[in-house]
C-alpha cells in the first residue's frame, strides 16, 4: 500500500538515526589518534568524516544483508521501519549521554525486530539469519580484535625495541595517521550500509520497489552523507571513554588497535555481516593493553559496557515496539508525527542534560577520573587490574 507521506517520515528519520550513529560511533576510528595527541582532536574527526563518506559507496554487501536477511520482507509494513528507526535513535542518544559505546548497528537491528514482532509476530522474523549474521560475530568478533591487537602491541614492542614510542615521532604519527584513515574507510563500509538496507526495506513495504531489488543510488548518497556530518560533529563523551577509560593508550598501542579492527572490519564487510564496528574497536583498544606489559586495564569498566551491549537488542528492540504501538494506538499516518515529535523531544531532553558535564574537543583528552565520567561513579580504585 502505496503512503508517499508516511516514506518521506520515514527517510528522514532514517537521515535522523545515520546522523546519530554518525556520532556516537566517530571514537570507534579516531579515539586512539585523539587519545595519544597524534592528531588535533577537530583534525582527527575532520579526517574521519571525509572517509567515513568514501567508505560508504565502497560496498552494498552490509546493506543486502539488513534489507533482507533480518525481517521477512512480505510482512514488512512502513511503521515497522518507523519503529525500528526510532527505537534506535533513543538507544543512541541514551547511551552517548552516559559515554557508552554500545552498537549502533545492533540498536538499529533490535529496534527492527521489536517493531517486526509487536506487528506480525516473531515468526516475521528471519532467527537464522540473526544468529548467523548478527549474533554469532558480535561474540566472536570483539573476541577475535582482542587476540590480534594483543599480539600485535606484543611483537611491535619488541621490533621498536622501546617501551613507548613518543608521539612527536614523526613515521609513528604518519602511522597513526594511516591506520586511522583506513579505519575511517572500514567504517564506512559496514556502519553506513545499515540505514542504506533499513531505506530499501521501507521502499519494498511502501511498493516503491520490488522485493530483492538493490539499494538506490539516492539512497546511499543521502546516508553517506548523513553518517559522515554526524561523524563531523564529534561525539566527544563516547571518544573520551574509549581514549581514555579502558587503559592509558600510547602511539604504539593506537596504531595496533586501529590497524586490528580495520582487518576484522574490512573481513566482514567483504562477507556481508552487519557487524558492530564499536565492539571491534573496543575489543582492540582492550586487547592492547593486555599486550602491553604492566599496563592497567580498567576491567571494571569494559564489564559495564559488556552488560550494555547484552541489553542493546532487547532494549532497542522494547523502545521499537513501544513505537510501534503508538503508532498504531494514535493511527498510522499521524501517530508517525506523533511518535517522531515524542523522540524528538526526548533527544532535546537529553541534549540539556548533556551541556551541564560538557565534554569537547578542549577537554576530551583531560586526565581520565572517576570524577568526570558517569560510567566511573560506582567504580572501585582497586577494581583496576594490573596485566
Amino acid at each position: 500500500m502505496h503512503n508517499t507521506f508516511v516514506l518521506v517520515f520515514v527517510v528522514l528519520i532514517a537521515v535522523g538515526f545515520d546522523f546519530t550513529n554518525g556520532f556516537h560511533d566517530t571514537a570507534n576510528a579516531v579515539a586512539p589518534t585523539v587519545a595519544t595527541g597524534a592528531l588535533k582532536p577537530r583534525t582527527a574527526v575532520i579526517l574521519s568524516s571525509v572517509l567515513n563518506l568514501v567508505g560508504a559507496f565502497l560496498s552494498l554487501k552490509v546493506a543486502a544483508t539488513i534489507a533482507s536477511g533480518i525481517v521477512s520482507q512480505g510482512d514488512i509494513i512502513l511503521p515497522v521501519v518507523v519503529g525500528g528507526l526510532l527505537g534506535a535513535i533513543v538507544w543512541n542518544v541514551t547511551t552517548w549521554y552516559f559515554a557508552i559505546p554500545s552498537s549502533s548497528s545492533h540498536a538499529l537491528i533490535g529496534g527492527v525486530i521489536g517493531a517486526m514482532i509487536a506487528h506480525a509476530g516473531a515468526s516475521a522474523v528471519l532467527w537464522s539469519g540473526i544468529v548467523a549474521k548478527v549474533l554469532a560475530p558480535s561474540i566472536a568478533a570483539p573476541l577475535i580484535a582482542l587476540v590480534l591487537a594483543a599480539v600485535a602491541t606484543s611483537l611491535a614492542r619488541r621490533l621498536t625495541k622501546t617501551t613507548d614510542v613518543a608521539t612527536k615521532s614523526v613515521g609513528m604519527r604518519i602511522g597513526q595517521i594511516g591506520s586511522t584513515s583506513l579505519l575511517s574507510i572500514a567504517h564506512g563500509t559496514n556502519d553506513a550500509q545499515k540505514t542504506m538496507g533499513v531505506v530499501t526495506l521501507a521502499l519494498v513495504a511502501n511498493g516503491t520497489i520490488a522485493q530483492n531489488s538493490s539499494t538506490p543510488s539516492w539512497v546511499v548518497l543521502i546516508c553517506a552523507l548523513a553518517i559522515a556530518l554526524g561523524t563531523l560533529i564529534g561525539g566527544w563523551r563516547i571518544i573520551r571513554t574509549m581514549g581514555h577509560g579502558f587503559t592509558k593508550l600510547s602511539p604504539t598501542q593506537g596504531f595496533c588497535a586501529q590497524m586490528t579492527s580495520s582487518v576484522v572490519i574490512l573481513s566482514s564487510s567483504h562477507f556481508g555481516m552487519p557487524l558492530s564496528t564499536t565492539y571491534v574497536a573496543t575489543g582492540s583498544i582492550l586487547g592492547t593493553g593486555v599486550g602491553t606489559r604492566k599496563r592497567t586495564v580498567r576491567w571494571s569498566l569494559a564489564g559495564r559496557v559488556a552488560t550494555a551491549w547484552i541489553i542493546t537488542l532487547p532494549a532497542a528492540g522494547l523502545c521499537g515496539a513501544l513505537a510501534f504501538y503508538l503508532q498504531r494506538a494514535v493511527g498510522n499516518s499521524f501517530g508517525v508525527v506523533v511518535v517522531t515529535a515524542v523522540v524528538l523531544a526526548y533527544c532535546a531532553v537529553i541534549y540539556r542534560a548533556s551541556r551541564r558535564d560538557k565534554i569537547n574537543a578542549q577537554n576530551v583528552n583531560d586526565q581520565w577520573g572517576a570524577h568526570d565520567e558517569v560510567l566511573e561513579k560506582s567504580a572501585h580504585v582497586n577494581e583496576e587490574v594490573k596485566v
